[in-house]
């Protein structure tokens, strides 16, 4: 005999109302067994309060203060008051610092494959980009920081590299022949400028601004972001979006802390590591058109460099990238381009 409509609802009502205690039951279990341990790690950044790269540490403070129920904390510590990016890649070697986030080019020297990302022209956007690091060549390249004392957790973004002066509009090639412009200390942006026919002066970022302003050197090549917080404008009549170079960063925590995890505690860092990362892009991206609007408003004459100039500009460089290419190896290379030319394909 079927039992009555109203018993079976019932009787289904129960089985569903058994099965959700017990999930929640077990879902209290596993969280009460989980190795997590107290703790308080160190986060170090050269970048200010109010760039992108502070807000992604802050963020990954917040959720891997949330995932581990409060028992890790997260103290951030931006503008370089633990000292520059040099300093912290040893201080995270060595253990005495847990985590930091810089430009994957001051890991060169530890992993010289990180120099595809510095290559000129190569990335058209920042899909291509995100495409490239986030794939199987960030990965690969990020397992190579094991051997250095260190562990990548994920990419954030530091944007697209812009060329400002003080002398003159630049929209094509020509218009930097003989212009002193500032880069990194890293022989690739040195060659990359002298390719372009400027005379390139590498120079540690604290002395730039003064050297702008006594003309010591003409100009110099951040994201806009970084030009606008550095108040460059201040000493810089001319900006060109170039878009030069793409820098990606690094978030990097020490292999010394790492191995001391536990499995639950590795898998909280990454995580929040990961989900970080995309509330850090998001901020860089929209923090980006709007630096340079303020630095139009603040009186930058903002120069846009047509498609036929940057691919006269890549022309140039290309024995730059024929030179690397050898220190990499043409493998990588390959590889690279074709994660890109997938990416476009995607679009």
């Amino acid at each position: 005999m079927r039992a009555p409509r109203s018993n079976l609802s019932r009787s289904l009502r129960a089985v569903w109302a058994s099965v959700f205690v017990a999930s929640v039951l077990l879902q209290v279990g596993v969280g009460d067994a989980a190795d997590i341990k107290e703790r308080s790690l160190k986060f170090s950044l050269s970048s200010p309060q109010g760039q992108a790269p502070a807000f992604g540490a802050q963020k990954f403070a917040e959720l891997v203060g949330q995932k581990s129920g409060g028992k890790i904390t997260v103290r951030v510590f931006p503008g370089g008051v633990l000292g520059g990016d040099a300093v912290a890649i040893s201080a995270l070697q060595g253990g005495t610092l847990d985590l930091t986030v810089l430009a994957t080019g001051l890991l060169v020297g530890h992993v010289k494959d990180f120099l595809i990302f510095d290559f000129p022209f190569v990335f058209g956007d920042a899909t291509e980009a995100d495409a490239v690091v986030d794939g199987p060549i960030g990965k690969k390249l990020s397992d190579k920081l094991r051997e250095k004392s260190l562990i990548g957790l994920a990419y954030w973004d530091l944007g697209f590299r812009i060329l400002s002066n003080s002398k003159r509009p630049v929209t094509r090639w020509e218009d930097i022949q003989g212009l002193k412009i500032r880069v990194l200390q890293v022989s690739i942006y040195i060659d990359l400028f002298n390719a372009l026919g400027a005379n390139a002066v590498p120079m540690p970022f604290p002395e730039l601004y003064t050297a702008m302003e006594t003309r010591t050197v003409d100009g110099q090549e951040n994201p806009a972001n970084g030009i606008l917080f550095a108040k460059f404008n201040e000493v810089q009549k001319y900006l060109s979006l170039t878009r030069h170079t793409y820098n990606p960063m690094a978030l990097l925590v020490s292999k010394k802390l790492w191995d001391q995890l536990s499995n639950d505690e590795q898998k909280i860092l990454q995580d929040a590591a990961n989900e970080a990362r995309e509330y850090q892009r998001k901020v860089s991206r929209e923090q980006d058109p709007e630096a340079l609007e303020t630095l139009k408003k603040s009186g930058m004459q903002v120069n846009e460099v047509p498609a036929s100039e940057l691919t006269r500009m890549q022309e140039k460089t290309k024995p730059v990238v024929d030179k690397y290419t050898k220190e990499v190896g043409e493998a990588l290379v390959k590889e690279l381009y074709a994660e890109i030319e997938k990416a476009r394909a995607r679009k």
